[in-house]
Protein backbone atom coordinates (compact mmCIF):
# COMPACT_ATOMS: atom_id res chain seq x y z
CA UNK A 1 0.00 0.00 0.00
CA UNK A 2 1.20 3.45 -1.03
CA UNK A 3 1.91 6.11 1.86
CA UNK A 4 -0.66 8.26 0.14
CA UNK A 5 -3.12 5.48 -0.09
CA UNK A 6 -2.75 4.84 3.60
CA UNK A 7 -3.07 8.46 4.75
CA UNK A 8 -6.15 8.33 2.79
CA UNK A 9 -7.50 5.43 5.41
CA UNK A 10 -6.35 7.23 8.52
CA UNK A 11 -8.03 10.70 7.64
CA UNK A 12 -10.83 8.84 6.88
CA UNK A 13 -11.03 7.27 10.18
CA UNK A 14 -9.84 10.40 11.76
CA UNK A 15 -12.88 12.76 10.05
CA UNK A 16 -15.45 9.39 11.34
CA UNK A 17 -14.61 7.59 14.10
CA UNK A 18 -17.51 5.77 13.89
CA UNK A 19 -15.86 3.32 10.86
CA UNK A 20 -12.91 2.08 13.31
CA UNK A 21 -14.19 -0.79 13.60
CA UNK A 22 -14.86 -1.46 10.02
CA UNK A 23 -11.85 -0.22 8.90
CA UNK A 24 -10.33 -4.21 8.13
CA UNK A 25 -13.66 -4.63 6.45
CA UNK A 26 -12.87 -1.66 4.08
CA UNK A 27 -8.88 -2.58 3.59
CA UNK A 28 -10.41 -6.06 2.58
CA UNK A 29 -13.18 -4.42 -0.12
CA UNK A 30 -10.29 -1.92 -0.92
CA UNK A 31 -7.83 -5.04 -1.76
CA UNK A 32 -10.43 -7.11 -3.38
CA UNK A 33 -11.42 -4.14 -5.94
CA UNK A 34 -7.93 -3.32 -6.73
CA UNK A 35 -7.03 -6.81 -7.56
CA UNK A 36 -10.28 -6.69 -9.91
CA UNK A 37 -9.17 -3.66 -11.61
CA UNK A 38 -5.59 -4.69 -11.87
CA UNK A 39 -6.66 -7.72 -13.72
CA UNK A 40 -8.74 -6.07 -15.96
CA UNK A 41 -11.99 -7.05 -15.06
CA UNK A 42 -15.19 -4.35 -13.91
CA UNK A 43 -17.68 -3.48 -11.14
CA UNK A 44 -21.13 -3.78 -11.40
CA UNK A 45 -23.43 -2.03 -8.95
CA UNK A 46 -26.99 -2.26 -7.71
CA UNK A 47 -28.68 -0.98 -4.87
CA UNK A 48 -32.85 0.89 -4.29
CA UNK A 49 -33.71 4.09 -2.94
CA UNK A 50 -30.58 6.19 -2.10
CA UNK A 51 -28.30 2.90 -2.60
CA UNK A 52 -29.41 3.40 -6.49
CA UNK A 53 -28.01 6.85 -6.36
CA UNK A 54 -24.95 5.94 -4.30
CA UNK A 55 -24.55 3.43 -7.44
CA UNK A 56 -24.43 6.21 -9.74
CA UNK A 57 -21.93 8.42 -6.96
CA UNK A 58 -19.33 5.48 -7.20
CA UNK A 59 -19.35 5.04 -11.07
CA UNK A 60 -19.12 8.91 -11.52
CA UNK A 61 -15.77 8.69 -9.15
CA UNK A 62 -14.36 5.53 -10.58
CA UNK A 63 -15.07 6.35 -14.35
CA UNK A 64 -12.97 9.85 -14.09
CA UNK A 65 -10.59 11.40 -11.57
CA UNK A 66 -11.62 12.25 -8.38
CA UNK A 67 -8.61 13.22 -6.53
CA UNK A 68 -5.99 12.47 -8.88
CA UNK A 69 -6.11 14.19 -12.87
CA UNK A 70 -5.50 10.64 -13.88
CA UNK A 71 -3.48 11.92 -17.16
CA UNK A 72 -3.25 9.10 -19.93
CA UNK A 73 0.27 7.07 -20.69
CA UNK A 74 2.10 8.43 -23.25
CA UNK A 75 1.68 5.55 -24.81
CA UNK A 76 -1.64 5.77 -25.50
CA UNK A 77 -1.62 9.64 -26.11
CA UNK A 78 1.02 8.50 -28.64
CA UNK A 79 -1.43 5.79 -30.06
CA UNK A 80 -4.18 8.54 -30.23
CA UNK A 81 -2.15 10.92 -31.96
CA UNK A 82 -0.67 8.54 -34.51
CA UNK A 83 -4.30 7.41 -35.79
CA UNK A 84 -5.62 10.78 -35.31
CA UNK A 85 -2.64 13.21 -36.10
CA UNK A 86 -5.08 16.73 -36.10
CA UNK A 87 -7.30 15.73 -33.25
CA UNK A 88 -4.46 14.15 -31.21
CA UNK A 89 -4.00 16.57 -28.79
CA UNK A 90 -7.05 17.55 -27.94
CA UNK A 91 -8.41 13.73 -28.05
CA UNK A 92 -5.57 12.89 -25.41
CA UNK A 93 -6.35 16.12 -23.46
CA UNK A 94 -9.23 15.10 -22.86
CA UNK A 95 -9.49 11.61 -21.97
CA UNK A 96 -8.92 10.21 -18.05
CA UNK A 97 -7.69 7.00 -16.66
CA UNK A 98 -11.11 5.37 -15.66
CA UNK A 99 -11.73 2.51 -13.50
CA UNK A 100 -15.07 0.40 -15.24
CA UNK A 101 -17.64 0.50 -13.68
CA UNK A 102 -21.48 0.51 -14.75
CA UNK A 103 -24.58 1.13 -12.17
CA UNK A 104 -27.52 -1.41 -12.93
CA UNK A 105 -29.79 1.00 -11.84
CA UNK A 106 -29.30 3.34 -14.83
CA UNK A 107 -30.80 1.34 -17.07
CA UNK A 108 -34.23 2.77 -16.98
CA UNK A 109 -35.48 0.90 -20.38
CA UNK A 110 -34.42 -2.53 -19.90
CA UNK A 111 -35.11 -2.59 -15.83
CA UNK A 112 -38.73 -1.08 -16.60
CA UNK A 113 -39.10 -3.77 -19.29
CA UNK A 114 -37.98 -6.47 -17.36
CA UNK A 115 -39.77 -5.64 -14.16
CA UNK A 116 -43.40 -4.96 -15.90
CA UNK A 117 -42.63 -8.65 -18.20
CA UNK A 118 -40.63 -11.02 -15.66
CA UNK A 119 -40.08 -10.41 -12.66
CA UNK A 120 -39.10 -7.41 -10.24
CA UNK A 121 -37.13 -9.03 -8.01
CA UNK A 122 -34.67 -10.70 -10.66
CA UNK A 123 -34.05 -7.70 -12.52
CA UNK A 124 -30.70 -7.29 -11.21
CA UNK A 125 -29.41 -10.70 -11.71
CA UNK A 126 -30.52 -10.25 -15.36
CA UNK A 127 -28.20 -7.89 -15.69
CA UNK A 128 -25.62 -9.53 -13.77
CA UNK A 129 -26.48 -12.37 -15.94
CA UNK A 130 -26.07 -10.35 -19.31
CA UNK A 131 -22.48 -8.33 -18.27
CA UNK A 132 -20.91 -10.34 -15.01
CA UNK A 133 -17.77 -12.34 -16.36
CA UNK A 134 -15.21 -13.95 -14.22
CA UNK A 135 -12.86 -11.52 -12.80
CA UNK A 136 -15.47 -8.80 -12.76
CA UNK A 137 -17.11 -7.94 -8.94
CA UNK A 138 -20.34 -6.96 -8.01
CA UNK A 139 -21.02 -4.29 -5.65
CA UNK A 140 -24.39 -4.86 -3.82
CA UNK A 141 -25.82 -1.47 -1.72
CA UNK A 142 -28.72 -2.24 0.98
CA UNK A 143 -29.68 -0.71 4.63
CA UNK A 144 -31.38 -3.71 5.44
CA UNK A 145 -29.33 -6.26 3.44
CA UNK A 146 -32.58 -7.90 3.02
CA UNK A 147 -33.28 -5.87 -0.51
CA UNK A 148 -34.51 -9.39 -2.75
CA UNK A 149 -33.80 -7.66 -5.50
CA UNK A 150 -30.01 -6.69 -4.51
CA UNK A 151 -29.76 -10.43 -3.13
CA UNK A 152 -30.86 -12.11 -6.33
CA UNK A 153 -28.42 -10.21 -8.16
CA UNK A 154 -25.24 -11.78 -5.63
CA UNK A 155 -26.83 -14.80 -6.27
CA UNK A 156 -26.31 -14.76 -9.78
CA UNK A 157 -22.86 -13.09 -9.41
CA UNK A 158 -21.55 -15.86 -7.87
CA UNK A 159 -23.05 -18.37 -10.55
CA UNK A 160 -20.92 -16.49 -13.06
CA UNK A 161 -17.56 -16.66 -11.31
CA UNK A 162 -17.82 -12.81 -9.87
CA UNK A 163 -16.55 -11.65 -6.28
CA UNK A 164 -19.57 -10.23 -4.58
CA UNK A 165 -19.11 -7.29 -2.13
CA UNK A 166 -22.12 -5.89 -0.04
CA UNK A 167 -22.40 -2.61 2.02
CA UNK A 168 -25.11 -3.03 4.56
CA UNK A 169 -25.91 -1.41 7.89
CA UNK A 170 -25.06 -3.66 11.30
CA UNK A 171 -27.70 -6.15 11.20
CA UNK A 172 -26.14 -7.16 8.16
CA UNK A 173 -29.24 -9.40 7.08
CA UNK A 174 -29.20 -12.08 4.61
CA UNK A 175 -26.26 -10.19 2.15
CA UNK A 176 -24.19 -10.13 5.39
CA UNK A 177 -23.81 -13.97 5.10
CA UNK A 178 -24.27 -14.43 1.34
CA UNK A 179 -21.48 -11.60 -0.20
CA UNK A 180 -17.80 -12.51 -0.09
CA UNK A 181 -16.60 -9.24 1.39
CA UNK A 182 -19.53 -7.34 3.85
CA UNK A 183 -18.92 -3.77 5.53
CA UNK A 184 -21.23 -3.88 7.98
CA UNK A 185 -21.64 -0.15 9.11
CA UNK A 186 -22.23 0.32 12.72
CA UNK A 187 -25.69 1.98 12.41
CA UNK A 188 -29.76 1.05 12.54
CA UNK A 189 -31.90 3.60 10.66
CA UNK A 190 -31.58 4.12 7.36
CA UNK A 191 -30.88 7.53 6.80
CA UNK A 192 -27.10 7.22 9.22
CA UNK A 193 -26.38 4.09 7.24
CA UNK A 194 -26.87 6.15 4.16
CA UNK A 195 -23.91 8.73 5.55
CA UNK A 196 -21.84 6.12 6.56
CA UNK A 197 -21.91 4.62 3.51
CA UNK A 198 -20.65 7.71 1.56
CA UNK A 199 -17.93 7.85 4.03
CA UNK A 200 -16.80 4.23 3.25
CA UNK A 201 -17.11 4.37 -0.36
CA UNK A 202 -15.23 8.02 -0.80
CA UNK A 203 -12.35 6.20 0.83
CA UNK A 204 -12.37 3.50 -1.37
CA UNK A 205 -12.68 5.03 -4.18
CA UNK A 206 -9.83 7.61 -3.30
CA UNK A 207 -7.63 4.43 -2.41
CA UNK A 208 -7.60 2.95 -5.24
CA UNK A 209 -6.99 5.88 -7.70
CA UNK A 210 -4.24 6.57 -5.15
CA UNK A 211 -3.12 3.29 -5.30
CA UNK A 212 -3.12 2.98 -9.46
CA UNK A 213 -2.89 6.36 -10.79
CA UNK A 214 -0.59 7.95 -8.31
CA UNK A 215 3.09 8.51 -10.30
CA UNK A 216 5.05 5.00 -9.99
CA UNK A 217 7.87 6.60 -7.55
CA UNK A 218 5.00 7.20 -4.88
CA UNK A 219 6.50 5.38 -1.25
CA UNK A 220 4.61 2.75 -0.67
CA UNK A 221 4.65 0.64 2.28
Amino acid sequence: MKTMTLRILQQTMTDNPALRECEPAIVSVWESLLLCFRKGGKLLLCGNGGSASDCEHIVGELMKGFVLPRQLPDSVKARITAAWPEQGEYLSSHLQGALPAISLVSHTSLSTAFINDVAADMVYAQQVYGYGKPGDTLLALSTSGNAENVINAVRIAKICGMESIAITGSKGGVLAHLADNVIRLPAEKTYRIQEMTLAAYHCLCAMLEMEIFAPDDAVSL
